[in-house]
């Protein structure tokens, strides 16, 4: 924010760009417009707030090297923040080498309110190019609901069928909801 205006401080615009969300994590949710609603705060600033949180976003994605996946909870953990809050689905990918390290994750599909649409080959190249071993995929359901969708049940046996014949394991399909998550793994959909 780096200055505030003449008859708020900076400090206090902080504390009114907060209160718009509730708490730090919803931060991700406001918009160009919802900021610049604020009295001091024009697109520039605006702007650089929205850089500072997508920079945040991106940071907490670089450190894959490090990322072991022993668990479903540990890719929950690891999409939550970046998943729970979004309007439209996202569809992302994490491929990993034979001892469950991620070597990257990957947005595949930024789909509507209610749907995305992948196909296998999509996720699959990508696996490849890498020489990975396995993948799990995920996606979020901005309603919060983690009930899959018969779509979301096709796609995960396409998907795990497409594996199959070409060596490399679906280990799991993760629904992101509210506060909460689904494992196709989990529920033995797999």
């Amino acid at each position: 924010i780096e200055s505030g205006t003449k008859h708020c401080s900076a400090f206090d615009l902080s504390m009114k760009v907060l209160s718009m969300v509730g708490n730090i994590n919803q931060l991700p949710q406001l918009s160009l417009s919802e900021l610049k609603s604020l009295p001091g705060i024009k697109n520039a600033k605006a702007l650089r707030i929205l850089g500072c949180i997508e920079l945040s976003k991106r940071l907490q994605s670089t450190t894959l090297d490090q990322v072991i996946i022993s668990s479903n909870k540990d890719v929950y953990d690891f999409y939550a923040s970046q998943l729970i809050h979004e309007k439209q689905e996202h569809f992302r990918a994490m491929y990993l080498d034979s001892k469950h390290r991620v070597i990257r994750e990957k947005m595949l599909f930024l789909g509507s309110l209610d749907c995305s649409l992948v196909h296998p080959r999509e996720v699959f190249k990508e696996a490849l190019h890498l020489s990975a071993s396995s993948i799990i995929v995920v996606h979020n359901h901005p309603s919060g609901d983690t009930t899959p969708s018969e779509n979301d049940i096709l796609l995960t046996k396409r998907v795990q069928e497409a594996g199959r014949l070409i060596g490399i394991e679906l280990l799991d399909h993760i629904i992101i909801g509210n506060n909460c998550y689904m494992s196709f793994a989990e529920e033995q959909l797999l």
